[in-house]
């Protein structure tokens, strides 16, 4: 089974001289096609709980087990729990200068995908995905996420969670400074996602009800 399951989870940030623990026994399991929504205040662990389960190096494990597939992937490099079906969308995506937004979508696509697009057939994949997403072709032309307002960035993500097809997806307050227009759009993505991938597991991360109203979830989890 594609479950995530995470037991007794305990995470710890650790910086230069400092190291605090701001998960202390954390339990979920999310089942392939499931909606979680998962709110609570600054603080209170959402992100960290995203961070280690892609593997990011300042946040580590210190008690406790994250399975996906069956596979405990705390051993596991980023890379590797991406190709295994795992994505996350930052909560701040990082501007990335002369690198084009097709480029990066195409170098993303193959490293997951193992097999690599020509780039004539990703070109044609990428239009019908702007299209779907509204996303006019100049821009990704554009450098990543490089002078890119809010609601650019979230909309560069969906599209890439689209592409790249993912077994579970973690968004990251995908809400996060959105105006209401764009919140609806971003939301639209993913739910289009959905439709096209009905086994597509999604953990929602949010401080805000108001995305609960575009994107309905399974199960709703508040942290304290």
């Amino acid at each position: 089974m594609n479950d995530l399951e995470i037991k007794d989870l305990h995470v710890s940030v650790v910086e230069k001289d400092s190291r605090k623990e701001i998960l202390k026994g954390l339990n979920l399991v999310v089942k392939p096609g499931e909606i979680h929504a998962l709110m609570g205040p600054n603080g209170s662990g959402k992100s960290t709980l995203a961070y280690a389960i892609m593997g990011h190096p300042k946040y580590e494990i210190s008690k406790g087990s994250i399975k996906f597939k069956g596979k405990d992937v705390a051993s596991l490099s980023p890379d590797e729990r991406a190709k295994l079906g795992i994505f996350l969308s930052f909560q701040h995506p990082e501007a990335i200068p002369g690198v084009p937004m097709e480029s990066f979508l195409r170098s993303a696509a193959n490293a997951v995908r193992g097999e690599p697009y020509s780039i004539l057939e990703f070109r044609e994949l990428l239009e019908k995905k702007a299209e779907q997403f509204r996303i006019q072709p100049e821009f990704m032309k554009r450098y990543l996420n490089e002078g890119f307002s809010g609601g650019e960035k979230k909309k560069a993500e969906i599209l890439q969670m689209s592409i790249l097809q993912p077994d579970i997806a973690i968004l990251d307050e995908t809400d996060s400074g959105l105006d209401v227009d764009s919140l609806k759009i971003v939301a639209e993505g993913v739910n289009s996602v959905k439709r096209e991938k009905p086994e597509l597991s999604v953990l929602l991360i949010t401080h805000y009800q108001r995305i609960l109203d575009y994107i309905q979830p399974d199960f709703v989890h508040v942290m304290l």
